[in-house]
């Protein structure tokens, strides 16, 4: 198949928008960024528009991606912003999860979006995350013009919108019905995603696009061999199982710590979390009540998970929810086992219903226990592992997400 003539002459190249809330660090900002990378490699100007300019990932953005600092504005204009955009919203507009009373959200950085597409008209305006795709769809109403304006969801709605603690999130499919059928373009990132998000909205399914993650196969196999300093991985260690997430619900590591247990109590095991989260406290205090504290160690955020997974016996995913589950991929690239939740969405797809790793009911800390011990007494060929996530390349998926966010553009 030849290359498209976007990528083959330079002087074609578009005006790129990329607006996430910042690059804290999670799967969508190094997603973002990837993509803002691959696009400027390609002779796109390429603008990265955040809300705050902080996260682990900043010393990362190339000097060939700008970064645009959006300004909040207060959350009174913001209403009337959004109201103006959306004279539906007004039962809305009280809505905590949209209209914060503490920390800015998304929507309070609309008027300046709001500006910036009047002022800079970039061809494309590409957001990832509900807020920011919503915050986008109605800044681009307000704006006018022709900026084409495609949305990224990044996970399962529906788990969250039926979750006790996330009650507020019930009101976000009617918004989400409303607003969605205006965007040029909507990608979700595993096909269980896109069937969830036309479930809750009543899209249909063929507009919706499913492009999966990239995975650096080739500089994640580079970092995975950097040096890692953590007395637990030298050689002839005790085998340690390894988990990578945020400390927050949907990741369900009460249930991980409840399967190590079980683990622990047939064989000489350790446990390590990688990540930060505002569920530390409880979880921290749930292993001193399980009696496994001195046999788990959780460092916090790294940048540099792959030297872990390398070491590690076998990677373990809790989660309740999950949109694309990048921390699998990203272990199969080390040749580390995985045994995951059969979450939606995205487990059984990278793991192709289990012919590469193996998936077990959520919540289930028995069978989650069961899978881990069979995988630390029989691992699968890593080699086998590393070339499943090669399916996944960079540059092939992030030429998908250009051709979408080009669809229809003139050179």
């Amino acid at each position: 198949m030849p290359e498209p003539t976007i990528r083959d002459n330079p002087s074609h190249g578009k005006h790129l928008a990329l607006f996430i809330p910042s690059l804290a660090g999670g799967g969508v900002a190094k997603f973002i960024l990837n993509l803002g990378k691959f696009f400027a490699s390609r002779g796109h100007k390429v603008d990265l528009l955040l809300c705050r300019v902080a996260g682990p990932y900043l010393d990362q953005v190339p000097p060939d991606v700008t970064i645009v600092q959006l300004k909040a504005s207060s959350g009174w204009r913001s209403r009337f912003k959004a109201l103006a955009a959306d004279h539906k919203a007004l039962r809305d507009l009280a809505l905590p999860i949209l209209f914060p009373y503490k920390a800015p959200k998304p929507v309070n950085f609309l008027p300046d979006l709001v500006r910036y597409l009047q002022n800079t008209k970039p061809d494309v305006l590409f957001s990832a995350k509900t807020p920011c795709n919503l915050v986008a769809l109605w800044a681009k109403r307000l704006a006018g013009g022709s900026t084409r304006v495609v949305v990224s969801e990044r996970s399962s709605l529906s788990p969250i919108v039926q979750s006790k603690k996330e009650w507020r999130w019930r009101f976000i499919p009617p918004i989400m019905r409303r607003v969605y059928p205006w965007a040029d373009g909507i990608v979700s990132m595993s096909n269980g995603v896109g069937d969830d998000v036309s479930l809750l909205t009543g899209i249909p399914r063929e507009r919706i696009t499913t492009i999966y993650n990239p995975i650096m196969a080739n500089e994640i196999s580079e970092k995975s061999h950097s040096p890692l300093d953590h007395p637990w991985f030298v050689p002839d260690a005790t085998p340690v199982i390894l988990s990578v997430g945020r400390l927050v619900p949907q990741k369900d590591f009460p249930c991980l710590l409840r399967a190590f247990r079980q683990v622990r109590s047939s064989r000489k095991v350790r446990l390590v979390i990688l990540g930060e989260g505002r569920l530390r406290g409880e979880l921290e205090a749930l292993a001193t009540t399980l009696g496994i504290s001195q046999d788990i160690s959780m460092p916090g955020f790294t940048e540099n998970p792959y030297a872990f997974m390398a070491r590690a016996s076998v990677l373990a995913l809790s989660s309740a929810w999950e949109g694309f589950a990048n921390v699998i991929g990203e272990a199969l690239a080390c040749g580390c086992p995985v045994v995951s939740t059969d979450c939606p969405s995205g487990p059984a797809e990278l793991l192709k219903n289990g012919a590469y790793g193996t998936l077990v009911p959520v919540g289930n800390d028995k069978a989650l226990a069961d899978a881990i011990l069979t995988v630390l007494d029989k691992p699968p060929d890593p080699d086998r592992l590393r070339s499943r996530a090669s399916e996944f390349d960079l540059d092939t998926i992030s030429e998908a997400y250009l051709q979408l966010l080009l669809a229809n553009q003139t050179p």
